[in-house]
């Protein structure tokens, strides 16, 4: 299975140890719905769940970065066992530059996903930069690829599908399943 990226792109993604995702307009639609309670509710996509179990099988690790702090959001990454999820980060760039040293990589190895202005910091210093494709326009400028999937439809499978054909195991990983 081959997917539509630049040579560009799919150099950068060869060399990726390291995913990183914005949750709200990339793992969701955006959507936040508010019980009276004020519990917040959101919506994960399955198709991202298990993509992100195919990197992780693979090496790759994954974090969340994000502004806001709903305990729905922990309890998606606990479920899919990405062990670096940062909640609450006013300042994403300096979370990112920490999380890095801390294993021991370097942004030619780390790939980010975002939909907002608040990404920006972030992906403009990682070996590849992503935009979901209805991310705001100077999102959507300054990404090296726009995924065809909206944010919380599929996106973040579309990026680890991207990132395991880049690195040779989509086709043995899906053949599996074929058997």
């Amino acid at each position: 299975m081959t997917l539509i990226a630049s040579a560009a792109v799919l150099k950068a993604a060869q060399r990726i140890k390291l995913f990183i995702m914005d949750v709200d307009g990339v793992l969701t639609d955006g959507r936040i719905f508010i019980r009276d309670t004020g519990e917040e509710i959101k919506s994960f996509h399955t198709l991202d769940g298990h993509g992100l179990k195919m990197l992780h099988k693979h090496g790759i690790q994954t974090a969340i970065i994000t502004g806001r702090d709903a305990p729905s959001v922990g309890i998606r990454a606990q479920q899919l066992g990405i062990e670096h999820y940062f909640k609450g980060i006013a300042d994403k760039r300096s979370c990112y530059q920490q999380l890095i040293a801390k294993l021991g990589l370097h942004e030619q190895q780390c790939a980010y996903i975002g939909d907002d202005v608040v990404d920006l910091p972030v992906m403009k210093h990682c070996a590849l930069a992503i935009a979901v494709s209805n991310a705001h326009p100077l999102v959507l400028k300054h990404a090296d690829y726009i995924t065809q999937a909206a944010g919380g439809s599929g996106a973040v499978r579309e990026v680890c599908d991207l990132l395991l054909d880049a690195q040779g195991y989509l086709d043995t990983d899906l053949a599996e399943y074929l058997a």
